[in-house]
């Protein structure tokens, strides 16, 4: 099982519109698939742009790929600034 990291820059005046947006993709993705979804953000909004993060911990390898179809089907690239970037990671195995 990896967790999956997925953020990406929102202008701050469609925040309120994409927020929805991305939790229905992510309920949609629970029930489907069993996953415990977040949505994160920063604080700090800078030249009008917020960065959002989704995460999907402890999902197998190749979830990546439903997520992306997943925002597709969801609109998501109209209102994103720029593009949706992916960071796999994985537990380091316990010392002995």
């Amino acid at each position: 099982m990896i967790d999956l990291y997925v953020y990406y820059k929102v202008r701050e005046l469609d925040a309120d519109v994409l927020a929805p947006r991305v939790r229905a993709m992510q309920h949609a993705l629970a029930a489907a698939h069993g996953v415990a979804a977040q949505l994160k953000r920063r604080p700090e909004v800078r030249e009008g742009l917020v960065t959002w993060m989704e995460v999907y911990p402890s999902v197998p390898d190749g979830f990546a790929a439903l997520v992306d179809a997943a925002a597709l089907d969801a609109g998501l690239d109209a209102l994103v600034a720029g593009p949706r970037r992916v960071e796999v990671f994985m537990d380091l195995a316990p010392c002995a």
